[in-house]
């Protein structure tokens, strides 16, 4: 027997209004993170032990420094969504769970926002 009402079969919404969203979201930040941190790592061990005006000029690359950004982005993403979905499900006191939910948002806007710059400064250095 499904409860839901012919509005909400249509939408596809749960009683959280949000219906399937999170779960697309952390797949599909999975899915880019793949070919993503794959570049990341390649980077990391090629310019592992160069000489800093090697890197830079490496970063200093449009290409480079793009998809350095959106392996940062996306990455954070993905932390952010599936640290949410742990909070949401083990913690159990709402006032603890809206203060984890708010610093682990805070953090990831924190950490990419310090990322990007630092990205951005040593791409611009070039």
């Amino acid at each position: 027997m499904d409860m839901r009402t012919p509005l909400g079969k249509v939408r596809g919404l749960g009683s959280a209004k949000e219906g399937t969203d999170h779960f697309w979201r952390q797949r599909l930040t999975a899915v880019a993170n793949v070919p993503l941190l794959i570049f990341f790592v390649v980077f990391i061990m090629t310019y592992a032990g160069a000489p800093h005006a090697d890197v830079v000029a490496a970063l200093a690359n449009p290409f480079v420094a793009v998809v350095m950004a959106l392996v940062v982005i996306s990455a954070l993403t993905h932390m952010r969504i599936g640290m949410q979905v742990i909070v949401e499900d083990y913690v159990h006191a709402e006032g603890i769970k809206i203060v984890l939910l708010m610093l682990n948002t805070f953090f990831a806007i924190a950490v990419g926002g310090l990322c990007l710059f630092a990205i951005l400064k040593l791409a611009f250095a070039g």
